[in-house]
């Protein structure tokens, strides 16, 4: 039989794990809205052209990063698609 106390410290232990990865989804959520609406006139200019590969390069970059500071650095597989949904 598993001890109490053992089990209550797992959980609490996960708790605060999940914890930080809402506050982080929320984080990065925030940015999204405040990048979307700069991305969707992007998607209206259909003449515009990136001409720096760097540019993109570090747009990439940070995409990257955020992907992976908001799955918590985990690398453990998990049911869900790692594919972001939005509303």
């Amino acid at each position: 039989m598993k001890d109490i106390h053992e089990v209550l410290r797992q959980k609490q232990t996960k708790y605060a794990q999940l914890g930080k990865q809402i506050e982080m989804l929320q984080q990065a959520a925030e940015k999204l809205r405040e990048v979307a609406p700069l991305l969707a006139e992007n998607d209206d200019d259909n003449d515009a052209v990136l001409t720096d590969g760097e540019e993109v390069s570090a747009a990439a970059d940070a995409a990257a990063k955020a992907a992976s500071a908001a799955s918590g650095g985990s690398n453990s597989k998990s049911s869900r698609p790692s594919a972001p949904r939005w509303p």
